[in-house]
């Protein structure tokens, strides 16, 4: 490895663990248990990027956005995506506005809910495409158009989108190119009898207590800064290349099961997203680089959205999460890899 880190990355990884584990601490008041979701939600965010939340109603995905806005200092906009929903309720709008005193007019921006460090955009398959692809902009570029101007958005920018995986009657599922821009797609399950079991307890005898902030936006956009710095080795590279490439049907590199079960496979976004989702982990555990065990940590929300099962897969209840689980048996962690010649 041929990076080194500097004392100050040092300081800062360590204080990037810290700051980790009082997140943590301090969302426990309210949220509990679902510890791998606030794990991969912060991966996302320090990673510079955008997850999508899947689970049912109840779960509170909600309450674990809003509560991260709190410890996180961050404002916050929650917006309930409906089918009547239009691109302008998101980005803003131009309105006529006079001068009191000359009485001339002229346009005025009125920035939407867009215009915020965090948004819930919650049941965000419920909403038509022409309002889903105003989000595109926002999330990939992080800024809107309106009226022919451009208006940058508010650093640091993340979108949680909530999706409930249950009801499809009345909504519109997400094209590929949408599920591309999250760089997680994170499964939120059931809590343990025992989760369960203290939610009750708590909500119910009013036990709930306020959340703290911890950080701030701009200790956030060190923390990014400091994801981009962090050393990979060419085994945790060459891994995570070859997790991408054998997800891939009919190519050199896939597996049998792959080329009959898979439609298609993971871009070289895919691998973007296991490389940097892998170095954000690391320093969140103390670590100055990443490992093979960070991607394997990471691999199935960072792909579980960018594998797509044929029908022969589906046929035989073969969905992209148990594929995941193939890949990371059958791609050997301790290989050595090297870059290829050509």
């Amino acid at each position: 490895m041929s990076e080194k880190v500097s004392g100050d990355d040092v300081a800062a990884v360590q204080k990037c663990e810290q700051t980790y584990s009082r997140i943590r601490d301090e969302l426990s008041k309210v949220i509990v248990g679902q510890n791998d979701v606030i794990e991969q939600t912060l991966v996302a965010m320090f990673a510079r990027g955008h997850a999508l939340l899947e689970g049912v109603p109840g779960l509170a995905k909600t309450l674990l956005v809003s509560s991260l806005a709190q410890a996180l200092h961050l404002s916050f906009k929650r917006v309930q995506f409906t089918p009547d929903l239009m691109p302008s309720d998101l980005t803003g709008t131009d309105v006529i506005q006079e001068d009191p005193t000359t009485g001339a007019r002229r346009y005025k921006f009125l920035p939407g809910p867009l215009f915020a460090n965090m948004i819930l955009a919650d049941e965000i398959n419920r909403t038509p495409p022409k309002t889903q692809a105003a989000m595109l902009e926002a999330m990939q570029e992080r800024q809107v158009s309106a009226g022919g101007t451009t208006h940058k958005l508010p650093a640091p920018f993340f979108v949680l989108a909530t999706q409930n995986p249950l009801e499809q009657e009345g909504t519109y599922p997400l094209p590929e190119a949408q599920l591309d821009r999250f760089l997680l797609h994170i499964k939120v399950d059931y809590p343990s009898g025992r989760d369960e079991w203290d939610i009750a307890r708590r909500v119910t005898s009013g036990e709930l207590t306020p959340i703290h902030a911890i950080v701030n936006g701009d200790e956030i956009i060190e923390v990014q800064n400091l994801v981009t710095r962090v050393p990979v080795s060419d085994q945790v590279l060459g891994y995570a290349w070859a997790l991408v490439r054998s997800s891939r049907p009919h190519t050199a590199e896939s597996p049998d099961f792959v080329n009959r079960w898979v439609a298609w496979g993971a871009g070289p976004r895919g691998m973007l997203t296991l490389v940097t989702a892998a170095k954000a982990r690391a320093i969140m555990y103390g670590r100055y680089h990443a490992t093979v065990s960070d991607v394997q940590a990471i691999a199935k929300p960072a792909l579980r959205h960018r594998i797509a099962s044929n029908y022969a897969a589906q046929s035989q209840n073969v969905n992209s999460e148990q594929v995941i689980d193939m890949l990371l048996e059958a791609i050997p962690a301790n290989r050595v890899y090297e870059r290829p010649a050509a």
